[in-house]
């Protein structure tokens, strides 16, 4: 583990722990939080799930799930997200979350008891090496997640892998101005608090097509801090595109299924912010 993970998940575990005292770990100022949500979404969840919520955006506003899909989130926390996503999908699709710290996924299975979710799984692990066989998923979510990552390249490396030819993705993130160096981008904040890791507009957008997505856009959803902003990133994994390698360590055998179960997750419920 990097010591960028070891700050993210201790970060991450003190809140996940503060949430299962009965504290909410997010304060909502209208830039992360639980506000981020309609009134009707927080209503569908466990209160756990939406005291947990830090992201920075709404990936299920974005995502366009329909009945049947199978949706990943990366960083799914208290399992807002995926909880989401669950209902959305019904009973036909699965939702899975994906987290690395054990606080959180915790946290996660027991929103998901009690919120009476049968079609979701929480995986742990990092989003640089996803747990799951390759085109075995037809959205990836992710919520203020990205900029956490230690290494950016193989987390869009995954996506691609993971998705299934037409599959897309929904996410959002902080993203810098072009012009900001990595220097003044920790200057606005720290790497836990999602500013001192975000990828400008070009590093995200030429990442996401460096591994074979199409269709890429991000849209400024509000800012967060002077030239940073939460972003909502969509593309596209063409049908009859080239496959994709994993990183180093993913799995490319076992079935999805095979991991039914596991149910685990990690960031401050379905983001990373704070």
């Amino acid at each position: 583990m990097t010591d960028i993970h070891e700050t993210v998940r201790l970060h991450y575990a003190q809140a996940a722990l503060g949430v299962l005292n009965g504290e909410s770990c997010c304060a909502d100022d209208g830039q992360y939080g639980s506000e981020l949500y309609s009134a009707l979404e927080r209503d569908e969840l466990p209160d756990a799930a939406v005291m947990a919520s830090l992201g920075c955006g709404n990936p299920i506003a974005v995502a366009e799930l329909h009945e049947g899909e199978r949706v990943l989130d990366l960083g799914s926390g208290g399992g807002i997200d995926v909880l989401l996503s669950a209902r959305r999908v019904g009973p036909s699709g699965r939702a899975f979350g994906l987290d690395m710290t054990d606080e959180m996924l915790a946290l996660a299975q027991r929103n998901a008891a009690e919120a009476g979710a049968t079609n979701v799984e929480f995986l742990k692990g990092n989003i640089e090496t996803i747990p799951l066989p390759a085109a075995s998923i037809d959205v990836v979510i992710s919520n203020c997640v990205v900029n956490l990552a230690a290494d950016k390249p193989a987390v869009f490396r995954e996506i691609a892998r993971v998705l299934r030819p037409g599959g897309r993705i929904g996410i959002t993130d902080v993203v810098a101005d072009d012009a900001l160096t990595a220097a003044q981008r920790a200057e606005r904040g720290s790497y836990a608090g999602c500013i001192a890791g975000a990828l400008s507009f070009s590093e995200f957008r030429s990442g996401l097509e460096a591994v074979g997505l199409a269709d890429v856009s991000l849209t400024i959803s509000h800012g967060v801090a002077d030239g940073i902003y939460s972003v909502i990133v969509k593309a596209t994994k063409p049908v009859g595109g080239a496959a994709v390698p994993p990183a180093s360590g993913a799995p490319e055998g076992a079935a999805v299924d095979a991991v039914e179960g596991a149910a685990t997750s990690s960031c401050c419920g379905g983001a990373c912010c704070g």
